[in-house]
């Protein structure tokens, strides 16, 4: 679900040849772009034009089920969102990305702020998905262990964090990381979001270390040519065969 102009529409298309249900609102499309200074692709800049909040009364009425939700816009109508669909009885995740990262109202510079209702967010999701970066700002740690303990202090059920390196995730005390293999780092825009859906979709049947082995295997070929994830699940099974997740 997302919120796009007709005139961008285009974007959508491969998913729909995929046979993905694809439910499009009209409205002014959010601007994205990031800038990544140095070769260290966890440090970057950001500018964002925000488009329209997403309201309860946006989503359709399906049965509730696991949504994940990584918006870029305002944080209270977010929340707000965050509240109603937990009221409807839905699963959530969220990219904390949304709230931590704010753009400046007249720049639209983006800047990495800590959130005030990161308690309430943290304890109301299933899964909750941060950079490095992002889970430094709420915690004031640089331990990706560290991390991941304070969160699930502050109510978070599943943890998973990514960095440069690799991902980690954290569920009720038992940790795992697994190194991205990527040869190239031409497609570093969308390694949160690809991370994230391969992650959620292969953890509704299979553990959390082979999720994580999964969704990193995945990740490391999109990041190695530009654009969304063209390979297939064979190309993803075989890359799997080269990581094994480390256990702290």
């Amino acid at each position: 679900m997302t919120r796009i102009s007709e005139s961008d529409e285009y974007p959508l298309e491969p998913l729909k040849r995929a046979g993905i249900d694809v439910f499009g609102l009209p409205g002014e499309i959010g601007q994205y772009r990031i800038v990544f200074p140095t070769a260290n692709f966890d440090q970057r800049q950001g500018f964002v034009k925000g488009g329209g909040d997403f309201l309860i009364s946006d989503i359709p009425p399906f049965e509730p089920c696991l949504v994940h939700l990584c918006c870029m816009s305002s944080p209270g109508p977010q929340l707000e969102l965050l509240r109603a669909l937990r009221g409807r009885g839905f699963r959530l995740s969220v990219d904390m990305q949304s709230f931590v990262l704010q753009g400046d109202d007249e720049t639209g510079l983006l800047r990495f702020k800590d959130v005030p209702e990161k308690k309430e967010i943290l304890a109301m999701v299933d899964f909750a998905k941060l950079d490095f970066l992002e889970a430094k700002t709420l915690t004031g740690a640089d331990v990706l262990q560290e991390q991941a303990e304070i969160l699930e202090g502050w109510g978070s059920s599943e943890t998973v964090i990514t960095s440069s390196e690799g991902v980690y995730a954290w569920t009720k005390g038992k940790s795992a990381f697994v190194k991205f293999t990527n040869r190239a780092t031409r497609g570093r825009m969308g390694r949160g979001d690809t991370l994230m859906g391969s992650y959620l979709a292969r953890r509704m049947d299979h553990s959390i270390e082979d999720s994580l082995r999964f969704a990193a295997a995945l990740t490391s070929i999109k990041l190695e040519s530009t654009g969304p994830f063209r390979g297939s699940l064979g190309d993803v099974l075989a890359r799997m065969e080269t990581s094994i997740p480390f256990l702290p």
